[in-house]
């Protein structure tokens, strides 16, 4: 799946929830997708998630 396909899945479901549940549950909605996101990613190999961690918390290193 192309990340244009994947961008307009996500913005029809975004816009659903929208129009049915209203603001707040849309928001809902991409925050679980955004979980969702990071936990696939990270089952997959594809984030390293201490890494990530590190960096939110501003620990950077060059090693």
């Amino acid at each position: 799946m192309s990340s244009t396909t994947t961008g307009v899945a996500v913005g029809a479901i975004l816009a659903i929830s929208a129009l049915a549940f209203g603001f707040w549950a849309m928001l809902l909605v991409a925050l679980f997708m955004a979980v969702g996101a990071v936990v696939g990613r990270s089952l997959a190999g594809r984030l390293d998630v201490r890494g990530a961690f590190d960096a939110l918390r501003g620990k950077r290193t060059s090693s």
